[in-house]
């Protein structure tokens, strides 16, 4: 069974192509370069260099796992959340493709790929776990009960993660995209140097807040400004690494011990942090669960677990629909 996947809710273009759920392509192709300069990404910039790289993406994808469309039997497309624009790009363009080819497709919700991710591993999880899906769109905490079943325990209120990240490296001069930069002057850094606030709300909440860090950031910044102080960038940034690390890990935690479940999954961009998966790792074997984490490759928004996610639908007996559309918020799980 060759699945061919593809993915463009946000600022990149990827396509892949797995067998029977096992990865032979998954190619990414990053906008980075282009949204550097603006300190974000630019909605009708990112869809316009989707529509530049779609093809050629997938043909490059169908040549490294040495496949062409007509050995495809499945495309599976991510349908949302994500820009409106740029999920249009890739839903269209599989929606072509599967009534060009006369193949089936199925609509994917992107958030249902960064829950499955860790099957993409050789080490897979089993059900039911509790998974954390942190990103820059994406804070939230799941119940997974089935390839196909999942309830939400808790999301951000205000900012996700990944986008506090992008704020604070705004705030400081430090560059687009803000996660990488602020962990890589973290690691320079005493994060015991600096108080900064959690957000831990009312007593036993799986919610997340990040807004109010962000300030007490800003805060710290101009206090040194006002002052003529000067800003210890690496300490600010190990310290504000850490406030919500450890935010994340005991959320998750909390939400594993609750529901007695000892599995715990991580995915999603901010997944990828050095120091999350650190933390994580220790407090789950500290509490006897057992943690499972994707590689960091699979970790960002990528093709191969749409893919995956897709192939589960299909394999339930789900197809998409010519007449389906995109949407810009997921209501999965609740």
């Amino acid at each position: 069974m060759l699945t061919l996947g593809i993915e463009t809710s946000c600022d990149d273009t990827a396509a892949a192509v797995l067998e029977d759920g096992l990865i032979r392509a998954n190619v990414i192709s990053s906008q980075d370069m282009i949204h550097t300069r603006f300190g974000g990404i630019v909605p009708e910039l990112a869809s316009r260099r989707h529509m530049e790289s779609i093809t050629v993406v997938t043909r490059e994808a169908l040549d490294q796992a040495r496949v062409s469309l007509n050995d495809i039997d499945l495309i599976a497309v991510t349908q949302g959340p994500g820009l409106i624009g740029s999920l249009l790009v890739g839903f269209s363009y599989a929606k072509a493709l599967a009534f060009t080819l006369n193949k089936p497709f199925v609509g994917v919700d992107h958030m249902s790929g960064h829950l499955l991710s860790t099957f993409l591993e050789k080490d897979k999880p089993s059900f039911p776990f509790i998974a954390l899906i942190v990103s820059g769109g994406t804070t939230a905490l799941y119940y997974a009960k089935s390839y196909h079943e999942f309830s939400l325990l808790g999301r951000t209120r205000d900012d996700a993660a990944g986008e506090a990240f992008d704020k604070v490296a705004r705030l400081l001069n430090l560059g687009y995209p803000g996660g990488p930069l602020v962990s890589s002057r973290a690691e320079k850094g005493n994060s015991s140097s600096l108080s900064l606030p959690r957000a831990w709300l009312n007593e036993n909440s799986l919610d997340f807040s990040f807004s109010g860090l962000k300030t007490s950031v800003l805060n710290y910044c101009n206090n040194c400004k006002a002052s003529q102080r000067h800003i210890p960038v690496e300490d600010l940034c190990a310290a504000f690494e850490q406030a919500v690390i450890e935010v994340l890990v005991e959320k998750t935690i909390l939400a594993a011990r609750s529901s007695d479940i000892d599995n715990v999954v991580i995915g999603g961009g901010v997944s990828a942090n050095k120091r999350l998966r650190s933390l994580m790792s220790q407090r789950c074997l500290e509490e006897g669960k057992k943690l499972y984490l994707p590689a960091p490759t699979n970790c960002t928004d990528n093709a191969a677990m749409i893919a995956f996610s897709g192939l589960k639908q299909f394999e339930r007996g789900i197809q998409g629909s010519l007449s389906e559309d995109v949407f810009s918020r997921s209501n999965l799980g609740q």
